[in-house]
């Protein structure tokens, strides 16, 4: 105590800058949400009064698409993610499963289910990666090939490396083995590629499909999870992907295509040297580098983002598996904005800087602020406690003004309870997760020697699935 009186100067100054430093920290981020969330809102709003009014070009045009699904351990989950794929409404595309030495029934699952055999084929080896230990082919109604290549481990990255380096066509898709696409996903998301030819990835809209109900690649009924860590998810992902993605899409400064789903174009990832391995954010360090690439060779580069376009992707239902999976995505996100500084001219290099990446740093200082406030005597408690509380009030109006307008938009809707338990969790959702996130970011960099090609562990559970039979 004798310290902190005899440096009662200092530590008044380091207050007062703290107070004025949050003012505008939070008055920005604040800012951004609000006019991020109004633009995603207004950009769904009027593509569903173009679906209403028929106001949208329908085209016969295409581009033959190659789907990689890199796959460790998803024997729960890979034969619905498939019949998924199966059903797409598309022309033209491939599907390539590359089993990363799974020590489960992946790849006996694949082949008994579809009847693959085994081939001796040549891979053109463009991109690093692993050795393949077999390869095995099947088509379905001579319409959609299916090709499994069972490789060693090498992790996800390796994994990608090794399906682009098999595929066909000048345009892949890259998703997880836990996902379903919606029928029209295809469709959706090759639309920017036809429309601008210096578009080198396109995002989509990925969402939660814990405990709703699939049938043949289609939603039947969309649920609200009945657990409420992936109940919590559902706030989360809505109002990520309706709001910030689209806004920063009009300035073409997404810095990041979802690994659950997005598309790319061969060509511009073949020139960037294609995955990075021994990064935990490959999605992210990818787009960067596209970004970074095309700009030191004076080059165009667009990277849209099809909201649109659904992905549906199963999320952590345990608090243990979601700590494990955001430390990966945090410490992925470090390696990518460390590695890609020159990036830094794009106005949203800053906005992930200090909103994503050094959050957590930023909200331990004005914790620790706020401690030495009270100790030294000189906080207002009642206007602190009042803006922590108007803080969280905000949040969650943002969070239930997403998740309204996602569902009052869409196709499909929750039941009314599942509304009214998604507005109950609005502000558990904004103090407890982003707290218990907030402690996982900062301990983040704690885990980052080794295990960087790694898969995360997330225990699985079955996807509500119900297929009549491939076609």
């Amino acid at each position: 105590m004798a310290f902190i009186y005899e440096h009662m100067e200092m530590i008044k100054a380091v207050i007062s800058f703290a107070e004025i430093f949050f003012v505008v920290y939070l008055i920005g981020y604040a800012s951004f949400l609000f006019i991020s969330v109004l633009s995603g809102c207004n950009e769904t709003f009027n593509s569903m009064k173009k679906k209403q009014l028929r106001n949208e070009i329908h085209h016969d045009y295409f581009v033959p698409v190659s789907i990689i699904v890199p796959a460790y351990n998803e024997e729960v989950t890979i034969a619905e993610t498939i019949s998924s794929l199966l059903h797409l409404d598309y022309k033209s595309y491939e599907i390539i499963v590359v089993n990363d030495g799974s020590t489960d029934q992946t790849a006996e699952i694949v082949t008994e289910r579809y009847g693959l055999h085994e081939v001796q084929r040549p891979i053109r080896r463009q991109l690093a990666c692993k050795d393949p230990v077999s390869i095995y082919e099947g088509s379905m109604a001579e319409r959609v090939s299916i090709t499994l290549i069972n490789k060693e481990n090498g992790g996800k990255a390796d994994s990608i490396n090794m399906g682009i380096n098999a595929s066909r066509f000048p345009y892949f898709i890259c998703m997880d083995a836990d996902s379903i696409l919606q029928k029209d996903a295809l469709n959706k998301i090759v639309l920017p590629v036809l429309e601008n030819e210096n578009v080198a990835a396109v995002g989509s809209m990925v969402r939660i499909c814990n405990d709703s109900v699939f049938q043949d690649g289609e939603l039947v009924e969309l649920r609200m999870p009945k657990k409420i860590i992936p109940a919590f998810q559902v706030l989360e992902y809505e109002r990520s992907f309706l709001a910030s993605r689209i806004f920063l899409d009009k300035f073409n400064a997404n810095l990041i295509v979802s690994g659950a789903f997005g598309l790319f174009k061969k060509e511009a990832v073949l020139a960037v040297g294609g995955y990075k391995n021994n990064c935990m954010g490959e999605d992210m360090e990818l787009i960067m580098k596209l970004h970074e690439y095309h700009r030191s060779n004076h080059l165009p580069c667009v990277i849209k983002y099809a909201y649109d376009a659904v992905c549906w992707t199963q999320c952590p239902e345990r608090l243990r598996d979601l700590i494990r999976q955001r430390r990966r995505w945090h410490i992925g996100l470090i390696q990518s904005m460390a590695g890609h500084s020159r990036v830094m001219s794009m106005g949203s290099y800053f906005y992930y800087l200090f909103y994503e990446m050094l959050s957590p740093i930023i909200e331990l200082f004005g914790f620790l602020c706020t401690i030495l406030a009270y100790v030294v005597g000189i906080i207002n408690l009642p206007v602190t406690v009042a803006i922590f509380v108007i803080y969280a009030v905000f949040g969650a109006l943002l969070t239930v003004i997403t998740f309204t307008t996602r569902n009052f938009l869409s196709e499909h809707r929750v039941k009314l309870c599942d509304i009214l338990r998604a507005f109950l969790f609005c502000i558990p959702e904004v103090v407890f997760l982003r707290f218990v996130m907030a402690w996982t970011r900062m301990l983040a960099p704690l885990h980052m020697r080794g295990k960087k090609t790694k898969w995360g562990k997330i225990r699985r559970v079955k996807i509500n699935y119900d297929s009549e039979g491939e076609t």
